[in-house]
């Protein structure tokens, strides 16, 4: 069982290794402005996604996403509620 679980929590790209893989299941309540940003850069829900990489103290994060490279900071990839593929 995942650390996730048995913390009783969703995992959060935060919680990713490189080489990771995550599937988008929807957004945190928050800004509708930025929800929009992230679903027009191709985070639907059920999109799959792979970590590329990781900055040393973990902001930003890149991603990969339908074949491009999306660069994320810590508090914007908080608003994506993940599940680990």
């Amino acid at each position: 069982m995942s650390d996730d679980k048995q913390a009783g929590r969703e995992p959060s790209l935060a919680d990713l290794r490189v080489g990771e893989r995550g599937r988008v299941l929807g957004f945190a309540k928050g800004e509708a402005s930025y929800r929009r940003r992230l679903l027009a850069m191709g985070l639907t829900p059920r999109t799959e996604f792979s970590v590329t990489r990781v900055a040393p103290l973990g902001d930003p994060v890149e991603l990969r996403v339908r074949g491009s490279t999306l660069t994320l900071r810590k508090h914007e990839a908080l608003v994506i509620r993940i599940e680990r593929c």
